[in-house]
């Protein structure tokens, strides 16, 4: 149960950024006793791919914040994002601070899976908010809203090492984030077309 969770906040946290949990955990199993990544992924921890993970990382941390070009790294993000989310799912097995669950180690294929979905559900979410947030405030909330974002990653991975019973309250709060942003996007569509009329109503062009 704990590894799952782990698993969950670290696909979560790449959903908002594929690198920050990425460099964490190699971090951490390369310095520290809390990862032990199993020996398939443990090319996470070398040098060679800390470096590149962390150059990625500060690319996509500056870019992420800049109106226009966000929205194509987020479609750029759209593959990367959920296939950290399986890798990371995967490198959760090998958390010293909770459970070492055999079920996970002997079908990894199931957690790479479901860390796909957590990433790309979570990807998703902040996809689709960012149009809204860039039109409602002219481009201005794009760095704040980026910069809270990364926070939140850091945070997340975090959360999910050290305290996997915590990852509950977050996917909670990602529901009710990814409901409220539907509702608000049906009522804006719904807000744009009463403003437009009806179809029949509306001029044609040239009259």
């Amino acid at each position: 149960m704990l590894a799952a969770l782990t698993g969950t906040g670290l696909s979560a946290a790449a959903g908002l950024n594929a690198f920050i949990p990425f460099v964490l955990v190699g971090m951490l199993d390369r310095f520290t006793n809390l990862i032990d990544l199993p020996p398939s992924l443990g090319w996470i921890s070398s040098w060679w791919a800390i470096g590149v993970a962390m150059l990625l990382l500060v690319g996509d941390v500056v870019l992420d914040k800049v109106p226009g070009i966000d929205h194509v790294s987020d479609v750029i993000q759209t593959a990367v994002r959920p296939l950290m989310g399986g890798v990371m799912f995967a490198a959760a097995s090998g958390a010293e601070r909770v459970e070492q669950s055999g079920w996970w180690r002997e079908h990894p294929w199931v957690g790479v899976v479901v860390g796909v979905a957590v990433a790309g559900t979570v990807h998703a979410t902040k996809a689709l908010s960012r149009p809204i947030v860039s039109a409602g405030t002219l481009g201005v909330g794009t760095p704040f809203v980026s910069a809270a974002e990364d926070v939140g990653s850091a945070t997340v991975s975090i959360v999910a090492i050290l305290a996997p019973l915590l990852v509950i309250v977050v996917l909670v709060v990602i529901g009710y984030v990814v409901y409220r942003l539907f509702q608000f996007r049906r009522r804006w569509a719904e807000r744009s077309a009463a403003r437009l009329g009806p179809l029949s109503e509306r001029p044609r062009p040239g009259t």
